[in-house]
């Protein structure tokens, strides 16, 4: 019974000692802590963020990752949230942020703050589905870590700054749909051979595509629904590494017939454009999952083979004199 009774005391004892002392210590760093209430509080303390209580581990709440080794924020991701106004300036104050994401959030609007430059060690930055609106900041350039941007989906209006072809570790860059208008840069004819994919689609641009991408290894090009012009025969070739390519409802004009296709070509859609001549036989040889070349002005027979006969017929239509399977055959 005695000994019964000890255990009794003790357990009682130990219940009434303070939680925190027999819980685990806290992670988060102080300073990031009270940065992210600040951000809360920018939104009006939406309930997206409602884990935010202060008087918990802020390396457990959503939106926010911590770094294993440091306990700091380095992953801050706001996705499909009911919040509304611009991007907090303190978003700045989180100096070990990697990787910075704004997605599907219609009531986010303003510009980006330059407060972000002090985000030295950005790698990501996705700003996607809002509407942040003003001109692509220049200063972005700055980010000298970036392996991707991505600011499609926006309101952004004015040109394409040139500086951006400054980030030279950039694997990816989305600047599609949006309000941009002017050219190409030149200095984009200098973008990193890091660089993988382009997405610059369903913009307002004007002018020529920069002939030194020739000399580039894009693996996806995205531009259509702009206003370019000119010839784009340059971007082809035996050698090159190109699998996607998106060209439609543009104003290229290029003969068609002489141009050798890379093996690794998987998609072409130069669909409302003015390309004339003849399709190439070359096109047979490839392993095509996309293809359409209507309302053109092509002529000639489809030639015959590979996965050519396999596309739908509106993949060809409107084309002022192209004839065979599966068009009407040639007269």
């Amino acid at each position: 019974m005695a000994f019964q009774f000890l255990c009794i005391i003790s357990l009682l004892i130990f219940l009434s000692l303070p939680f925190s002392s027999f819980s685990k210590t806290e992670k988060c760093n102080p300073h990031d802590k009270e940065v992210l209430l600040k951000i809360k509080e920018s939104f009006n303390n939406p309930y997206h963020l409602a884990s935010w209580d202060p008087k918990t581990d802020c390396c457990q709440w959503y939106v926010v990752e911590c770094d294993r080794e440091t306990s700091r924020i380095n992953d801050f991701h706001l996705f499909a949230a009911n919040v509304s106004g611009q991007i907090p300036p303190e978003i700045g104050d989180l100096p070990y942020l990697e990787s910075l994401t704004f997605h599907k959030i219609t009531n986010l609007t303003g510009n980006i703050p330059i407060s972000i430059l002090k985000l030295t060690k950005l790698k990501s930055l996705t700003i996607s589905w809002t509407n942040i609106s003003g001109p692509i900041p220049s200063f972005l350039s700055q980010l000298k870590n970036l392996t991707l941007l991505d600011l499609s989906f926006n309101s952004f209006s004015g040109s394409i700054p040139s500086s951006l072809s400054q980030l030279r570790s950039l694997g990816g860059i989305r600047l599609d749909r949006n309000k941009l208008t002017g050219s190409i840069p030149e200095s984009f004819g200098n973008l990193t051979p890091t660089l993988q994919y382009l997405y610059l689609s369903h913009n307002q641009l004007t002018g020529t595509i920069p002939r030194s991408w020739g000399d580039l290894n894009f693996t996806l090009i995205e531009l259509y629904r702009n206003r370019l012009q000119g010839d784009v025969s340059f971007m082809f070739g035996k050698n090159k590494t190109i699998q996607i390519l998106d060209l439609n409802r543009n104003m290229l004009q290029f003969d068609i017939s002489n141009v050798v296709f890379p093996d690794s070509l998987t998609f072409l859609d130069l669909n409302h454009n003015r390309v004339t001549g003849s399709l190439p036989q070359g096109l047979t040889q490839l392993s095509l999952q996309g293809f359409n070349v209507s309302y053109n002005r092509l002529c000639g027979p489809i030639p015959r083979g590979g996965r050519l006969q396999e596309f739908e017929y509106t993949a060809y239509f409107h084309n002022r004199c192209l004839c065979g399977e599966p068009l009407p055959n040639c007269k």
